[in-house]
């Protein structure tokens, strides 16, 4: 019997590089140091000469990176934060654990912000804009930052699926004033847990939320702001500093899974029964995942389990129209590009340890149910 192909498999990864995190584990449990040590102070000087910014902040999570990120910039209650309704749901908890309310605009043709839903979004009370590389590919920046420009409006980018993505030879993470990643365990890098990072090139910012991830304390017993426990333990720090050596090899490796799968269905895409996410012009997509779009989305991945082929959705229904958050704008001109979106999306199995011969069956699973 033909062994199933797994959506993810982390065991792979961690049975790759058992030696290296081993090493890391007993490293933390040698010292006997486990919160904001020296594995913690090493990884985010690490993080941030990898990004290409001056400082990284370690967090516990990537929806607190944010909401720290933008309660480090002072935004807060009143004030509005305008970002995408096509993303993971963590996105709009994070603005609202900063207090702030999330307003929601369409999203372009790449499936990240369309800057030309800003002008219409905007208020007086807009004090940030957050916009989503999703899935590894990033969003149209350069219009994003310059419309935030003219109007003295923050850009915290979340960064969180795209792990090396570039835009203009940018980095992601290093074109707005701060920029939140995640490190859950499915990410491009992940921990053994939930971990995350603001980076920045605004040292008082950095030095800000530093004292904010721990209860506000410029110093032991001293606090200075009102701030959250949101740290980056030890443990994770060290195994994360075991996998960022990887981190290139596994992103070309991305690349080279996304080319087998571009070349074995572009004729499904000329045809016009689906749409593959090719790279925006000027962006390098680092394929956090692999989601293509189909009419026929859920007859698709039926037929793909049946053959052995595991899927997942990302995302089934747009956060506006969550229960939680009902009560928040959305753009004068509703969402058509999301709506469409969350009724098309499908992803594939996409992960570095994936084989040649894996994607080509996933492929051709798919191949086949367009001849059926």
């Amino acid at each position: 019997m033909t062994e199933s192909i797994r959506f993810g498999d982390l065991r792979r990864q961690i049975a790759s590089m058992r030696s290296e995190i081993d090493a890391a584990v007993a490293r933390v449990l040698d010292r006997g140091w486990f919160i904001l040590g020296e594995e913690g102070e090493a990884f985010e000087r690490e993080f941030a000469a990898h990004t290409g910014v001056a400082q990284a902040v370690g967090v516990a999570s990537g929806t607190e990176a944010i909401a720290l990120a933008l309660a480090g910039l002072g935004v807060g209650p009143g004030d509005e934060v305008i970002t995408v309704s096509a993303t993971a749901i963590p996105t709009a908890a994070a603005i609202r654990q900063a207090g702030a309310t999330p307003v929601f605009v369409d999203i372009d043709e790449g499936h990240t912000l369309d800057p030309g839903c800003l002008a219409a979004a905007a208020t007086p009370r807009t004090k940030a804009i957050v916009p989503v590389h999703l899935y590894g590919q990033p969003a149209d920046m350069p219009a994003i930052l310059d419309f935030a420009a003219r109007r003295g409006i923050f850009v915290v980018e979340d960064a969180s699926q795209a792990h090396d993505a570039t835009m203009e030879g940018r980095r992601a993470g290093t074109m707005g004033r701060a920029a939140c990643f995640s490190f859950y365990p499915s990410k491009n890098l992940g921990a053994f847990g939930d971990a995350g990072a603001v980076v920045t090139n605004d040292e008082a910012l950095a030095t800000r939320l530093r004292s904010l991830r721990n209860y506000g304390q410029s110093r032991r017993d001293q606090a200075d702001l009102p701030g959250i426990n949101s740290r980056l333990d030890e443990m994770q720090a060290a195994i994360l500093r075991a996998k960022l050596c990887r981190l290139d090899a596994w992103t070309v490796r991305r690349e080279q899974l996304a080319v087998i799968y571009g070349e074995a269905l572009r004729d499904l895409e000329t045809a016009g029964a689906l749409a593959l996410p090719w790279p925006r012009k000027g962006a390098r997509h680092v394929y956090h995942l692999y989601a293509v779009q189909s009419e026929r989305r859920d007859a698709l991945r039926e037929s793909l389990s049946a053959r052995g082929v595991e899927t997942l959705i990302h995302y089934p229904k747009p956060v506006h129209r969550q229960p939680a958050y009902a009560d928040c704008p959305v753009h004068p001109t509703a969402m058509p590009r999301t709506e469409a979106w969350s009724a098309r999306t499908l992803s594939l199995p996409m992960y570095p340890e994936l084989r040649d011969d894996e994607a080509h069956r996933v492929a051709e699973a798919v191949r086949a149910f367009y001849k059926s």
